[in-house]
């Protein structure tokens, strides 16, 4: 199974989005909040150099917003 992590924040609707999906194709993931967690906010800057959310890992590759497309292309999702 994929190592996904998301990079999030509260209100973000994107976020929830995707989030949302993962719940409804099972797949689980760790989610970081970029409001409360200020180690996961520079991870998430230095290895994506975006300040907005949600930033998307998927086995280390970085997807920057809900790009559905994409996530469901790395995670072999029809």
């Amino acid at each position: 199974m994929a190592k996904v992590v998301v990079y999030s924040t509260p209100t973000c609707v994107y976020c929830k989005m995707a989030k949302d999906y993962f719940k409804e194709h099972n797949v689980m993931y760790e989610e970081k909040d970029v409001t409360m967690d200020m180690d996961a906010q520079e991870e998430m800057i230095e290895k994506s150099g975006q300040m907005g959310v949600p930033v998307i890992a998927i086995d280390g590759e970085m997807i920057i917003g809900f790009d559905q497309k994409r996530i469901a292309e790395l995670l072999a999702i029809k």
